[in-house]
């Protein structure tokens, strides 16, 4: 104890730029104290360590050398839940679960920063998971949520408060970009549309991501990976953007153009996946199928849409059989195509096409599906599914 708090206190010290006789001053002891005390002549008295704590702005833990500890068991902690909850993925597995260890930890460790985080994220998980996310439609025809029922889940209000407390203390990071992200979309849902962009007025425009500022940080083969991996990236986040234009806008788009942008959403992964070669996107592409099918139907193409659901099931085919391999188009060849399927994850199976069509929640939905599951197509196309 004697060598580990002596060399604290001087690490300390040194850190903050004071003399051994500012030190002395401020605790009530003589300079020749405080140098023996790193010297490991000789150590405080007990009493006196929570005034030498307080004094540097550290804790008691730290002081001794128990925070690299402490930090692991948190560490180790937060990402055991995070990792049970990222099965949670628009279906409740154990979500209760996942609050309930938040909460113990939060016991444990009072105050953290990132227990408190990590309590925010899954309570933010459990309002999807448990209510879900309703949506209506306003006077110009346009998508919009419904804030009166999401006001009043109790998850997403108490997710709010603690994301509020939290985010003055947090650095530039994950854990911060995470925050800012939830906390704009519980303000969206819950219609404080001014607080929303209150939070994001400080954050970097696309080109401050971190996917394009790891292109100035590298050189050589790294560069060009981190050009393919921004550009993959980019390809996700534009097709994401016209899928969502397509809802938002309701019946302010004609059908022939959610149609068409819809395949366009899938067409832009070509320019970049020139070979075919999709990897984990496979999974995406077939969801943006399904909800094509929605609109094909609507639109009277009947033969088309079950060609859309097909499409949709040989994409997810592709997505099952993907191995952690690299892309092999000449663009993103240096990028992993992503991980191999996980089975004990939810909406990684053929099956969950069907238990999750179409994946987005669109107005339309409530016409098309009794219509399109009562045609003798739709049964053999989830016998399909199964097999």
């Amino acid at each position: 104890m004697q060598l580990e708090l002596g060399q604290k206190i001087r690490e300390l010290r040194h850190r903050d730029g004071r003399t051994q006789e500012a030190l002395a001053d401020a605790l009530g002891v003589t300079s020749q104290a405080i140098s023996r005390w790193e010297a490991n002549g000789g150590y405080p008295d007990m009493e006196m360590i929570p005034a030498i704590a307080n004094y540097f702005g550290v804790s008691i833990d730290e002081l001794f050398g128990y925070e690299n500890d402490r930090e692991r068991r948190i560490d180790e902690a937060v990402k055991h839940i995070y990792d049970m909850n990222s099965k949670n993925n628009g279906v409740n597995i154990n979500v209760d679960e996942c609050v309930e260890l938040a909460r113990e930890a939060l016991v444990e460790f009072p105050g953290n920063d990132k227990v408190l985080c990590c309590l925010a994220a899954v309570l933010y998980t459990a309002g999807y998971v448990k209510y879900g996310e309703y949506h209506l439609m306003d006077e110009k025809g346009y998508d919009v949520y419904d804030v009166e029922t999401h006001r009043e889940y109790a998850e997403w209000r108490e997710a709010i408060k603690i994301y509020e407390k939290v985010l003055p203390n947090l650095k530039l990071g994950e854990m911060r970009s995470r925050a800012v992200c939830e906390l704009t979309q519980l303000y969206l849902n819950t219609g404080e549309h001014d607080r929303a962009l209150e939070v994001i007025s400080s954050a970097p425009d696309i080109y401050g991501s971190r996917e394009f500022l790891q292109i100035n940080a590298c050189d050589g083969e790294e560069r060009a990976r981190a050009y393919s991996e921004a550009l993959i990236k980019t390809v996700q986040a534009s097709a994401d953007l016209m899928v969502h234009t397509v809802i938002t806008y309701k019946r302010n788009m004609a059908i022939e153009d959610k149609i068409d942008c819809l395949r366009s959403a899938i067409g832009i992964y070509d320019h970049v996946f020139t070979d075919g070669n999709y990897g984990y996107f496979n999974n995406y592409i077939s969801r943006i199928y399904t909800l094509l099918s929605v609109y094909l139907w609507l639109n009277g193409r009947h033969d088309e849409a079950f060609k859309a659901l097909d499409d949709a099931l040989e994409r997810f085919r592709k997505y099952e059989k993907q191995e952690d391999a690299y892309y092999t188009a000449p663009l993103v060849h240096l990028v992993k195509a992503g991980c191999k399927p996980n089975k004990e994850y939810p909406h990684t199976t053929a099956y969950s096409l069907v238990e999750d069509w179409p994946w987005w929640s669109v107005p339309e939905n409530d016409y098309v599906r009794p219509h399109i599951q009562a045609d003798p197509r739709w049964d053999e196309w989830v016998k399909k599914t199964k097999e």
